[in-house]
């Protein structure tokens, strides 16, 4: 099955703990470094961490923390306040902290070799994006993808299946298209959004419910392209 075939697959990534296990070592410590510089007293400890990942978005995190725990700091520039996170977020990926899980660009290499299309539709931002892919991956590496989804490119973001939708719509009209998330929260946007889905745990999602999953996964060694087919071949139950 080429990209010229009758139905062209594209194989759509989620980035935050499925391309990279970026959440604890990575997000959890800029937010911290950001709120050390504001002068903030706020730290997130990985229990906690593991709480607010429930919402999705940098932004609405320090929201929901500042409205649950902190109302005293109802005025936080949180977009000032966002921004430097993810300046602190790119040092610490061009640093080397945060690398691709096992098996990813294996399976990125594969699904290219195979003239099958790549995607990533995530809840992050562009910016974050670009800096894990260029430490990744080279530069240029997002020029590797189809197509982009970020955060910033919808208005709801997952669990609503709007920046899935987005991408569907950027795809061309004969392709079938397969996400892997590693989230419930990822899982439910790509189902909502009519798309089958394959999961590969991650550290803070690994307990979820993934019942409207195709097959689910602990590592990436266990992925490959007769995988996907078989997984592309299934249409999520309404």
């Amino acid at each position: 099955m080429t990209s010229n075939s009758p139905l062209s697959p594209a194989i759509l990534f989620d980035v935050d703990g499925t391309l990279a296990e970026t959440e604890r070592d990575g997000h959890r410590v800029a937010f911290n470094r950001a709120f050390a510089a504001a002068g903030l007293d706020w730290h997130w400890d990985e229990r906690l961490y593991g709480e607010l990942l429930r919402v999705t978005g940098g932004k609405e995190r320090i929201a929901f923390y500042i409205e649950r725990w902190a109302p005293q700091s109802a005025g936080v520039d949180i977009a000032a306040l966002h921004a430097d996170k993810n300046r602190c977020y790119a040092e610490l990926v061009a640093a080397g902290v945060i690398a691709l899980r096992p098996g990813v660009a294996r399976l990125i290499d594969a699904i290219e070799r195979a003239g099958w299309r790549l995607g990533i539709v995530t809840t992050t931002s562009r910016a974050n994006v670009e800096a894990l892919l260029q430490a990744a991956l080279g530069a240029g590496a997002l020029n590797r993808f189809a197509v982009v989804v970020c955060g910033e490119d919808v208005a709801r973001k997952k669990p609503a299946p709007d920046a899935y939708q987005l991408a569907l719509r950027q795809l061309p009209p004969e392709t079938r298209a397969l996400a892997i998330e590693d989230s419930r929260n990822g899982l439910l946007a790509a189902h909502a959004a009519g798309i089958p889905t394959l999961v590969v745990r991650s550290l803070y999602c690994a307990g979820e419910d993934f019942g409207e999953a195709a097959a689910v996964f602990d590592a990436f060694d266990a992925l490959d392209l007769a995988g996907l087919q078989r997984a592309l071949a299934r249409r999520p139950s309404a």
